[in-house]
């Protein structure tokens, strides 16, 4: 028996964060059980159990224990399996700057970055054009979000100091989105910002796992 479910959707952000954070900590022993967003199935009554707001990724243990919300779902597999992807809990100081990169990444690069990822992609597949004014204004919040950490970079390798963590791991779905949806030179065009995407997303780990979904997307085209 699998350690525990992953509910989740292929294409999904959030779901990729917490198969990200598996994939780096060489975790494998879990069943991942995919959703069909488009045919409404993570508002079946099944995952409203799981999930109150009918949304997905979503935990769950064969003891009963459940646990969403992607960010929350990732910390909890670090601390449980012992991922070196948060700082010691003995290290006041490095959980303070760890929590910090945390909520700037929440604030102030996720939301504009969402908006663009729904309005540019997610809409594509619904059939809908995008809303241009909201992406515009949310690009503009991005430039500004990747001038800051383009200072910040300059002093680190990461997003929360010399380490790999937890909060480089949530940046890469919507960083993705951004090049997917053309706007990959917000990061191409910052030296700083520009080493650290290649740092994450040179880590076999992560290079493994995106390989495997390209081979997986390439199969099912066929």
């Amino acid at each position: 028996m699998p350690a525990f479910t992953l509910y989740g959707a292929r294409g999904s952000t959030n779901t990729d964060r917490v198969r990200l954070t598996l994939a780096e900590g060489g975790f494998t022993d879990y069943e991942l059980v995919l959703l069909n967003l488009q045919k409404g199935e993570q508002k079946s009554e099944e995952n409203m159990k799981r999930h109150p707001w009918g949304k997905i990724p979503v935990i769950s243990f064969p003891d009963g224990f459940t646990l969403y919300e992607s960010r929350a779902i990732c910390t909890y597999l670090a601390m449980k399996y012992s991922f070196p992807l948060v700082p010691s809990g003995q290290d006041i100081e490095a959980t303070a700057k760890f929590e910090q990169a945390q909520s700037v990444e929440m604030l102030y690069f996720a939301e504009p970055a969402g908006k663009i990822a729904f309005e540019k992609f997610a809409k594509k597949f619904m059939g809908l054009a995008p809303n241009e004014t909201v992406v515009s204004d949310a690009l503009r919040a991005v430039e500004v979000f990747f001038d800051v950490a383009e200072g910040l970079l300059q002093h680190n390798d990461f997003m929360a100091g010399a380490n790999f963590t937890l909060v480089d791991i949530h940046y890469i779905p919507l960083v993705q989105r951004l090049f997917a949806c053309g706007y990959g030179d917000a990061v191409l065009s910052r030296k700083a910002v520009s080493a650290w995407w290649d740092r994450c997303m040179n880590r076999p780990a992560i290079q493994k796992l995106l390989t495997d979904d390209k081979e997986a997307a390439a199969a099912t085209r066929v």
